[in-house]
């Protein structure tokens, strides 16, 4: 009697080493753009810290603006658009609801543009704080 593996024995070995194959680059895929995420939070974060300082100070969101947020189109700033050196661009909305609220927003790059690997879908994540009552809550897609 010989001994060994038969060629359909093979062929479904082969179809699940490569459907596995597939379901772990895509998990591996989600894992490494949540990681990017990791940039958007501390950024928003900083944003956040930044505009609490300015509520503080005056009572109101009013008058907070990207350049005090620290956004712009320098090189030291937060990027208002895409760059070589972020994977996402910034903005801020002041007053989203009532002058107490701000909401921060990070735009994944998209097209080539930002730091490279750009994603296919320019998914957000968003900061809302409210200071007068101390409430954070994040929100977008992609899960970020």
């Amino acid at each position: 009697m010989k001994k060994g593996f038969t060629l359909l024995e093979l062929i479904v070995v082969m179809i699940i080493i490569g459907i596995l194959a597939t379901l772990g680059i895509q998990q591996y895929a989600r894992a490494t753009e949540r990681a990017r995420g990791a940039e958007a939070r501390q950024i928003l974060g900083q944003i956040r810290s930044t505009a609490a300082g300015y509520y503080l100070q005056n009572g109101t969101c009013v008058g907070f603006n990207d350049t005090l947020a620290g956004i712009g189109g320098n090189p030291d700033q937060i990027p208002t658009g895409c760059r070589a050196t972020h994977y996402f661009n910034y903005y801020i909305n002041i007053g989203y609801l009532t002058t107490d609220v701000m909401r921060a927003t990070a735009t994944r790059c998209i097209g080539g543009r930002g730091k490279p690997p750009s994603a296919s879908t320019a998914f957000q994540l968003t900061l809302t704080t409210n200071f007068a009552n101390g409430n954070d809550t994040w929100g977008g897609n992609g899960g970020y």
